[in-house]
């Protein structure tokens, strides 16, 4: 009894030690790309760039968006532990090297090269996040897959608390020069977990089994995968409106900038970070289908009292209620949506199609929060709080239907 007391008192140790890595690894990417999307916009305003030139930043987004093309070189090369670390090593140096060249750098007159540099170092973060990915999905048996996505989760919203809200206070005290290179140590740092780490274990791969290049491709090939499709698409459809309105929204209700950054910067995206912990909880004890209905409740539950709160002047509470309840959603939603993409991958092509699911719902919620800015404007909020109820009933419909006999 002692003895196996004791292994489980090591095998409880090793977990936590290998969820604690996946956070260091997760919180990595985030910080620094949080940091460069906000600090990069206020500094290019600063410098008297035109709105057209700031809008360029959006561009060095397009290596998250793309990731999936190169997902099979990582699945064909990474057939242990040792092939992961290698590569996530390899991808965080670069990442940080990049990050560090940008300090020789001045936004008034190297923007471009900056934006080069800044490209180039998210492109390296991506290769990191499909490794990454791919050895969580190996490293986790499917019951404990919810905790690593709740680290996953907690990494990126606490990457934006600390990169979009404390950096950027510390970036007018300190400049440039100072905060970028503190940024690439940390990068540095956070792979201290993963390089010490003795506990990751995965089955290795055959090297038979290698994934191909157009593996990307009979993704949607596999059976049943068109159902998971339409649940990515679908399942946030319900909130990214709001998300994308919200900012417009406080404005036109009389917020200063100050106030939203506060209330969406740091309370929303913490009350994501805790929803997000409580949310692996919830499904590793329950289940993916029954959680999958129950944050859908809860997603058209915040939908519909958006749309009463639309109907009359909100109180400051009732406002920072309304902000917690929707990130708090959007947090819940990310557990359910990244852990049953981890069910949907196929042996061999883990890194592969996580990514084409991610790549899926970044696409999808990037075309519904455009579309949500012309459809307040041609028919107002209140509308719009309402269709995005109804979008939210559809979803919790869909999965309720769809993933009728899905109760694991």
């Amino acid at each position: 009894m002692e003895i196996e007391n004791k292994e489980e008192e090591i095998n409880s140790n090793a977990r936590v030690l290998n969820l604690a890595t996946f956070f260091c690894l997760y919180i990595a990417q985030s910080v620094p790309s949080s940091f460069l999307a906000t600090a990069l916009q206020v500094l290019m305003r600063e410098a008297h760039y035109s709105l057209a030139t700031i809008g360029l930043l959006q561009l060095v987004k397009l290596p998250w968006i793309i990731k999936f093309l190169w997902s099979p070189l990582v699945d064909r090369n990474c057939l242990t532990v040792a092939d992961y670390k290698r590569c996530i090593v390899s991808s965080e140096l670069a990442y940080a090297v990049l990050l560090f060249l940008t300090t020789f750098l001045s936004v008034d007159t190297d923007i471009y090269w900056i934006l080069t540099l800044v490209t180039l170092s998210l492109a390296a973060s991506a290769t990191q996040d499909i490794a990454t990915d791919a050895l969580a999905v190996l490293a986790f048996h499917s019951k404990e897959r919810s905790m690593v996505n709740s680290m996953q989760s907690m990494g990126q919203f606490g990457g934006v608390i600390v990169g979009s809200g404390l950096l950027i206070m510390v970036l007018h005290s300190y400049g440039w020069r100072t905060v970028v290179p503190c940024l690439s140590a940390f990068v540095l740092l956070a792979l201290t977990p993963l390089v010490l780490n003795r506990h990751i274990k995965i089955e290795q791969r055959e090297k038979r089994n290698r994934a191909r290049l157009t593996d990307f491709v009979w993704f949607f090939a596999t059976p049943g995968i068109w159902r998971q499709v339409g649940f990515l698409i679908l399942y946030y459809a319900g909130i990214i409106g709001i998300l994308s309105m919200l900012r417009p929204y406080m404005v036109d209700l009389g917020y200063t900038m100050k106030e939203i950054g506060f209330l969406l910067g740091i309370v929303g995206t913490a009350a994501a970070f805790v929803a997000s912990y409580v949310a692996g909880r919830v499904v590793r004890r329950f289940g993916i289908h029954k959680s999958r209905i129950a944050f859908a409740v809860c997603v058209l539950l915040t939908t519909m009292h958006f749309y009463g709160s639309s109907l009359y002047t909100p109180s400051r509470a009732a406002i920072v209620a309304s902000v917690c309840l929707l990130w708090a959603c959007y947090g819940m939603a990310t557990i359910v949506v990244f852990t049953s993409s981890m069910q949907c991958v196929r042996k061999g092509r883990e890194g592969t199609d996580f990514t084409v699911q991610t790549v899926i719902t970044h696409l999808s919620s990037m075309l519904l929060a455009i579309g949500s800015g012309s459809f307040a404007q041609l028919f107002g909020y209140s509308t719009l709080f309402l269709t995005e109820a109804v979008i939210a009933a559809a979803s919790l419909c869909y999965v309720v239907v769809v993933f009728k006999y899905s109760y694991n």
